[in-house]
């Protein structure tokens, strides 16, 4: 592994912090405030090819390896992360069409998210099912050449603003074994029967839309199909070391946005006829907040490589321990951050107040951290390694 970055990744890196500074922090509080959906500012990400990064080249993306996509979603999180989930995720659900879906919905599907013309989601969790997704309980049954689809699907980012969502539904019942029996769905949101209502008064992330969708007798033709029916849920599961290691990179870019806002205060505030900054309790604060984001980012850029070079048999175990470790440090370091602005930082005026609500998100979404730790400790048991 090449710890270095090549000079199109640095400028990569550099065009993106760019964005983010210009485009991004300047509106990013007024956006929280609103809990508003930032179409201007992802308009303008989409014109930079930031939407649906990692689409493949010839469908209109920008065809960016994990680590170009792990770069982009920390220098997005280090400006603001409800902006930054709104630009990154107008493509979530497409991962299982560019793997498993035909060649005519890659073609209809995946070039409007790459140039922008539309916004997707991946409709997974319910009110009653959320780490244990085999518990679903949307049903497709087929009914001639469609598939009929009821429930209920909760926490769905991009619910009400997105034109068409990967659905995981429960379409055969009887099927031996806990995790057969489902398949993955493309359901266009202005059908009969779909509905979503926003969820309003989250925690943090505020300006990216969550929603619970409503599927009453929604009807979608049979060739909305993604992949082989019935293997839905594997299907699903083979994109979680690419999801949790892209939330680790969130992680450490809300860890970096807040630590760099922390030294930039320090060096600013005084007390005692000096800048804060010339203390060593907050010397080692800082030294402590640079050092774990620097761990969480190798970390990180280790389990984006394998998956790039799909050579690491020890993948999903990077995975899961990255994002465990990077959404810790994320509210770790925060929490510090915060407490170096003191009373100044438990108001808006300053953005680590933002920070510190949007960081836990990172330790739920995408597999709590005990949902992480139970994965990294049975593949270890799994490789006789404990």
């Amino acid at each position: 592994m090449d710890f270095g970055l090549t000079q199109e990744q640095q400028q990569v890196q550099k065009t993106v912090r760019e964005f983010a500074e210009n485009e991004v922090i300047p509106v990013a509080g007024e956006y929280d405030r609103e809990e508003k959906y930032p179409h201007e500012v992802v308009d303008k990400a989409a014109d930079m090819g930031l939407t649906g990064s990692n689409i493949p080249l010839e469908y209109g993306g920008a065809g960016y390896s994990p680590l170009e996509t792990m770069l982009v979603t920390e220098e997005l999180f280090a400006a603001d992360p409800g902006i930054a989930l709104c630009i990154i995720s107008t493509s979530f659900g497409m991962e299982n069409i560019i793997e498993f879906g035909t060649e005519e919905q890659k073609e209809e599907y995946l070039p409007p998210v790459a140039k922008g013309e539309a916004i997707t989601g991946a409709a997974i969790s319910e009110p009653h099912a959320g780490s244990d997704v085999s518990s679903i309980s949307t049903r497709a049954e087929k009914d001639g050449d469609e598939w009929v689809i009821n429930g209920n699907k909760m926490w769905i980012t991009n619910g009400t603003v997105a034109d068409y969502v990967v659905a995981l539904c429960e379409t055969d019942p009887d099927a031996e074994g806990r995790y057969n029996g489902f398949s993955q769905l493309i359901i266009e949101t202005d059908r009969d029967g779909f509905s979503a209502e926003k969820i309003t008064g989250k925690l943090g992330i505020r300006a990216s839309d969550t929603a619970e969708l409503i599927l009453d007798d929604v009807r979608v033709p049979e060739e909305n199909l993604v992949g082989t029916r019935g293997a839905g849920f594997l299907q699903q599961m083979q994109f979680f070391d690419e999801t949790r290691t892209a939330v680790a990179a969130q992680g450490v870019g809300i860890a970096r946005g807040a630590a760099e806002r922390a030294l930039d205060y320090a060096e600013e505030r005084e007390q005692f006829g000096r800048s804060i900054g010339e203390f060593q309790a907050i010397q080692h604060k800082i030294a402590d907040m640079f050092t774990k984001i620097e761990a969480a980012r190798t970390l990180t850029h280790k389990a984006a490589w394998g998956q790039e070079h799909d050579n690491d048999e020890n993948l999903t175990m990077l995975a899961s321990m990255a994002k465990e470790y990077g959404s810790r440090i994320a509210v770790d370091v925060v929490d510090e951050a915060l407490q170096i602005h003191g009373g100044a930082g438990f108001v808006d005026d300053f953005d680590i107040e933002r920070l510190y609500r949007d960081a836990k998100i990172t330790q739920i979404y995408e597999g709590t951290t005990e949902i992480q730790k139970n994965i990294i400790a049975r593949e270890l048991q799994g490789k006789g390694m404990v």
